[in-house]
């Protein structure tokens, strides 16, 4: 489902965010993506949901490339930031149907959706309120539910379960379950390495824009916790 190839990334000045960079994910897979402030994780994702450009490799989504297909790309995945960048004039159930309108989801999938996802996450009762009135855990949720109305094969996440509440998060958590039985595919980043050990199937670890591991959450952890892998390879060079 995705297939990153040689990418590197490097910013003015002659940063080298990320370096050579190769990884697949299989449809099916949740893969935890993990690594120290400014390992090069959310420079990645960016580049993944095709909101940034690259130097060097390709990446692939479903066979098409990021680069010479980004819409392709963008209609079968959902890219939600750190801090979704919302409108905040408008009300949560406009958002969701200019959301709709752009994937062009048909009226009666789109009122499925919403209301299965927004009675999920406990947003329904104000879903009519202006979004410059939510909280930071609303507008969280909203992100969520305008990423899964057009049913994406692909979802990347940087951070997901930042100012969500227990509740919520352990709903959307069950939802990403579902979303890889029926095959599509989960690639997030988390500083949470008790939520990447137990919710995901593969890690990926990142250090210094390099990947130092990735595999299966039970061989690259082995009889350890995924934490202590985790800084044993950050601290060793």
């Amino acid at each position: 489902m995705l297939k990153i190839k040689n990418f590197s990334k490097t910013y003015k000045g002659g940063i080298n965010a990320v370096d050579n960079l190769s990884l697949t994910i299989d449809s099916g897979d949740i893969v935890g993506f993990v690594g120290h402030n400014g390992a090069g994780k959310t420079t990645t994702i960016r580049a993944i949901a095709g909101v940034m450009d690259f130097d060097k490799g390709d990446i692939f989504i479903n066979g098409m490339s990021i680069k010479k297909d980004p819409i392709g790309c963008k209609k079968i995945l959902a890219y939600i930031p750190d801090s979704p960048d919302l409108y905040s004039y408008l009300t949560g159930i406009q958002y969701l149907n200019f959301i709709g309108d752009i994937y062009e989801i048909n009226k009666l999938q789109r009122e499925e959706s919403i209301k299965t996802f927004a009675d999920a996450l406990g947003l329904t009762p104000s879903l009519g309120d202006l979004i410059s009135s939510y909280s930071h855990g609303m507008r969280q949720k909203l992100a969520v539910i305008s990423a899964l109305i057009h049913s994406p094969k692909l979802m990347i996440l940087d951070e997901p379960f930042v100012g969500l509440d227990p509740k919520a998060a352990h709903t959307l958590k069950g939802i990403m379950h579902e979303m890889c039985k029926q095959g599509s595919s989960i690639f997030f980043s988390t500083h949470v390495l008790d939520v990447a050990e137990k919710l995901c199937n593969k890690i990926a670890i990142i250090k210094s824009g390099k990947l130092v591991a990735h595999g299966d959450v039970d061989i690259v952890k082995g009889d350890k916790s995924l934490e202590d892998v985790f800084m044993e390879l950050i601290e060793n060079e």
